[in-house]
């Protein structure tokens, strides 16, 4: 067919060590000027098939039998330089690593410099450097000269992933593989993404595959959507199709698991709640001096900004906002690894900031925190055993009897087999991992856990995993929990009440229901509107979805800290003229006063 660019069929690759087969006879078109999206959860070979696309399979994986024509090339009998000459040029991949894909060492604007003067020679360097610009206008960075000379650690996830962007349409290929492009991005940011892949595709008419574990997202982007399942593709058709009609009892499933979030009302945990707070936090500020590039000259980070609220025993409470917001330094303010310049934090009634050593860990042993890298919180050099069981010896426990008696307790409380705790964890998966993770953190039985984006690296079957295990274990131990996550659509299925932060303040503070029906604040309008749902969203993401990012939280605007993003500033916002503090609007609805008429 004339209107197919890329066609594969028939494909199979194996792993030769174990011979297992690992992509399974699979055929798919994209189509020019398309999007196709692949949709698969982890280890279904959406990754692997994505690389045999551009010949990237290496030993001891194979491929064993099948064609992948592009253009009328057969990409399998292409030698390396020929295939050099087609990736990068003509055909662009994207991974789910942008940090990686740039050279630290130098600014990314030369680097990318660099690959397009070696792709079209014939240009000089300064037409070269004009493109790139007008490129970098294209996917709307800010200050597009300036961008140019940075280095990859000045770049949010967001710019970095915009960056990468450029790099692969500076060749203006015919076709872009986006490999998991967005699933570690906040919602803003993935949905400014997505929307700006669009954009692209129209402006350069450029085809693209779309991979990703989430069908929310993939919907809102593809014209048709392939059904990955251990190696297989089990439905490939038009995306509004496939999910009116989806014809296989696993497409059902994955639809079923696309969060719902204003079609069905969560069940929430409220019986067990009571009155006296576990956690106050009061009026607390954290302020970092980072160094600059002059010599003894130094800047102030905002990090928390005059933050207020209680936690309710056994209650789910909700921290949300962008990367940058403060949530991370919060959940080590409210967790004792750091101390707030000003306010005070009680957990039990108890100021949790001046404590001497033995009060620390006496009290530590009361509230545990959880972090968001499976890989990085756990040492790959110790078994999952002593790795377990090293909060109750750094706590007094001698008794050999005890320690395995509680570790095999918990292990197979996670959903664990207490077989493995012989093993490192280097076998074990992300999911895995985590469970080790809370395991290690259950076994001194706490009451409080603050979760920092403990489940955003995780998709969407086994975040639904552990959120049911977290359930349990509240049911069963009635702990609290503190969710700290940029993740939307998990933190409407379990908190009660949720915190909206921006640049270290809380901008809107309700329960449940009424923060995701009756918001006040736009930038919560923002979040709400960037959700990938299949939900019919109340909130129009032409009217409140936000370009760019946060302002340098070092020069926070005067007044209102959103007035520079805010889609319907007064004229005080725009003039500084307004202050920020929450005011109760209704019973259990705090917002703050300088935006309540802007939304």
């Amino acid at each position: 067919m004339e209107n197919i660019i890329l066609s594969v069929k028939n494909l199979q690759i194996t792993n030769t060590k174990t011979n297992e087969v690992l992509i399974d006879d699979v055929s798919l078109n994209l189509e020019k000027g398309k999007i196709l999206g692949l949709i698969g959860q982890s280890g279904s070979g959406k990754t692997i098939l994505a690389q045999s696309l551009i010949n990237w399979v290496n030993p001891p994986l194979k491929i064993t039998s099948g064609k992948i024509n592009y253009n009328g090339f057969e990409i399998l009998n292409l030698k390396k330089n020929e295939i050099s000459k087609l990736v990068g040029r003509e055909i662009s991949f994207i991974g789910n690593n942008p940090v990686g894909s740039f050279d630290p060492t130098l600014p990314v604007g030369v680097q990318i410099l660099e690959k397009l003067l070696a792709v079209k020679p014939e240009i000089s360097k300064r037409e070269a450097k004009e493109i790139i610009l007008k490129t970098f206008e294209s996917v709307k960075f800010p200050s597009t000269r300036k961008i140019f000379d940075e280095f990859p650690f000045q770049f949010s996830g967001g710019m970095m992933q915009r960056a990468i962007i450029v790099d692969s349409l500076i060749s203006n290929p015919k076709i872009m593989i986006a490999d998991n492009i967005t699933q570690s991005l906040d919602v803003t940011i993935a949905a400014q993404i997505l929307r700006l892949l669009n954009e692209l595709q129209l402006k350069f008419d450029t085809s693209i595959i779309f991979i990703s574990s989430l069908l929310g997202t993939v919907s809102k982007i593809a014209n048709n959507i392939a059904i990955m399942d251990k190696g297989k593709i089990i439905e490939n058709r038009i995306t509004s199709d496939l999910l009116k009609d989806p014809k296989e009892n696993y497409t059902i499933n994955l639809l079923g698991e696309v969060p719902k979030v204003w079609k069905e009302k969560p069940i929430l945990t409220t019986r067990n709640i009571e009155n006296d707070n576990i956690l106050e936090v009061n009026n607390i500020s954290k302020i970092y001096k980072v160094s600059e590039r002059k010599f003894f000259s130094y800047k102030k980070i905002q990090a928390v900004k005059e933050v207020s609220f209680t936690i309710k025993r056994f209650e789910n409470f909700g921290i949300i906002g962008e990367s940058g917001c403060g949530k991370s330094t919060l959940s080590r303010l409210l967790s004792n690894l750091e101390s707030p310049d000003e306010g005070w934090i009680k957990f039990n009634n108890k100021k949790i900031s001046g404590l001497k050593n033995k009060e620390i860990l006496e009290t530590r042993k009361k509230f545990q925190l959880l972090l968001q890298d499976p890989y990085g919180c756990i040492p790959n050099h110790k078994s999952i055993f002593n790795i377990v069981s090293e909060p109750l010896i750094i706590h007094g426990e001698k008794n050999k009897n005890i320690i395995n008696q509680k570790v095999k307790k918990v292990i197979e409380e996670v959903g664990l087999n207490f077989d493995i705790t012989g093993s490192l964890p280097s076998g074990l998966s992300a999911g895995q991992r985590q469970r080790v993770n809370i395991a290690r953190a259950l076994i001194l039985e706490p009451e409080l856990l603050i979760l920092d984006e403990t489940l955003s690296s995780l998709d969407q079957v086994e975040q639904a995993k552990l959120l049911k295990l977290f359930q349990d274990l509240q049911n069963r131990y009635e702990i609290t929990y503190v969710f700290i996550s940029h993740d939307l659509t998990m933190v409407r299925k379990v908190c009660n009440r949720i915190a909206v932060m921006y640049l270290g303040r809380i901008v809107e503070l309700a329960e449940n229901e009424t923060l995701y029906n009756n918001c006040e604040h736009p930038y919560t309008r923002t979040l709400l509107c960037s959700i990938p749902t299949l939900d019919e969203n109340p909130y129009d993401s032409e009217k409140y979805l936000m370009e760019g990012e946060p302002p340098d939280p070092s020069d926070v605007p005067i007044g209102c800290s959103f007035s520079s993003r805010c889609p319907f500033p007064t004229d005080d916002c725009k003039n500084g003229n307004c202050d920020m503090e929450l005011i109760k609007i209704s019973e259990g609805h705090w917002v703050d006063k300088c935006c309540v008429k802007c939304g």
